[in-house]
């Protein structure tokens, strides 16, 4: 079976955005902040680590050609770009745009965009990492640009050939559905909002929309207006009343406590996935997660460290996804062969596949021998 191995890409790597220098001022994007990165001495530090490849622009064709092909050999086929829209205008865009699509093998790779609609704070700015309650931007918008959204998203990346369909449907993730029902004050409005992407989409010749909700155990559905009929309600009951398509995961950190060892943590991960999968209407595909450290985009401890997950740990945390990816399938359960990874670059988040001065091409190789190139 050929399995789409979907990694996400944190657009980042690139001091090619104007607006990136408020938060990484030297001007070559959020690596600013990995080459800064010590070893603070708390149990599970693994750094300093260094980029085999260097700290690249990843908003450079040559660069991402070069990254394309090593994905494809080591059996990643799909990228799911975070993507952004602040202060009614796109954000972190130079990466898929110049990166990515101008590439001259972009079509040997799908893609799909994962609308990351939450707030922006100073998480991305180690020198204010002590505040994270300010915004700076909001991640939710009015009816009318999300209408543009819809547009803008539909006629410039879901027409591509190489945009990822599920049942010939362009899939769209969203990260935060809580900001998504904010943009139109009830479950209800957002509800119809959902409707109306999937309108254009149809209006634009495809045969449907494929959305798809980043799921979350706790941390999501608590914001709800008063007197919404919804308000108390599972997440499992929301994503069946808005229709939700399909829920995955950014990491596992929605479902487990992620903290401490890996392979324990991935023991939990999959059982609440499998039993997600057995017990809700909604399909949930499977998720990889490499790891977890954020202590990168700090000046401080942050609890919170996965330890142990080394390249043999993630590769039978990948025979985990496969099995229970193998038996939906068979049971009708989901319609893709579809397991989202985090991720291909989030080195800040200790929770990327690819090759360092400390593993190498190990975790790429865990992929390879899985799943297959």
């Amino acid at each position: 079976m050929r399995y789409d191995i979907a990694a996400f890409v944190w657009p980042s790597y690139t001091g090619d955005e104007p607006r990136t220098r408020i938060f990484w001022p030297e001007g070559y994007g959020e690596w600013q902040t990995v080459k800064a990165m010590t070893d603070k001495g708390y149990e599970g530090c693994r750094w300093p680590r260094k980029p085999l490849w260097g700290y690249v622009n990843e908003a450079d064709s040559r660069v991402m050609e070069m990254q394309i092909a090593c994905a494809k050999e080591y059996g990643v086929n799909t990228f799911i770009y975070d993507w952004y829209w602040y202060d009614d205008r796109p954000f972190l865009e130079n990466c898929l745009n110049d990166g990515f699509l101008k590439a001259r093998n972009n079509g040997d790779m799908q893609f799909y965009l994962m609308w990351a609609n939450h707030n922006a704070t100073h998480l991305w700015d180690k020198r204010n990492g002590h505040d994270l309650k300010t915004v700076i931007w909001n991640g939710a918008v009015t009816p009318e640009i999300y209408a543009k959204i819809c547009d803008r998203t539909i006629g410039q990346y879901m027409k591509r050939d190489n945009y990822y369909k599920i049942d010939g449907c362009p899939v769209y993730m969203i990260f935060d559905p809580d900001n998504l029902i904010r943009t139109f004050g009830s479950t209800e409005a957002c509800r119809k909002g959902l409707d109306l992407f999937r309108e254009k989409a149809a209006a634009a010749g495809f045969p449907g929309l494929h959305i798809q909700f980043n799921h979350w155990d706790r941390s999501h559905f608590n914001w709800l207006p008063d007197g919404d009929p919804n308000k108390g309600k599972t997440p499992a009951e929301l994503y069946e009343y808005l229709g939700v398509d399909s829920v995955t995961s950014y990491n596992w950190g929605a479902s487990v406590n992620f903290d401490g060892d890996f392979s324990a943590l991935a023991d939990e991960y999959f059982a609440k996935t499998g039993q997600f999968l057995q017990t809700q209407k909604t399909p949930f595909y499977p998720n990889l997660s490499v790891g977890w450290d954020n202590n990168v985009r700090f000046n401080y401890y942050v609890p919170g460290v996965v330890t142990n997950n080394t390249p043999e740990a993630f590769k039978a945390a990948c025979e985990q996804a496969k099995a229970l990816t193998d038996k939906a399938l068979a049971d009708g359960r989901l319609r893709a062969p579809l397991i989202t990874v985090n991720s291909w670059n989030e080195w800040t988040e200790t929770s990327y596949l690819q090759p360092d001065d400390l593993y190498g091409y190990g975790y790429l190789e865990a992929i390879r021998d899985t799943f297959g190139a």
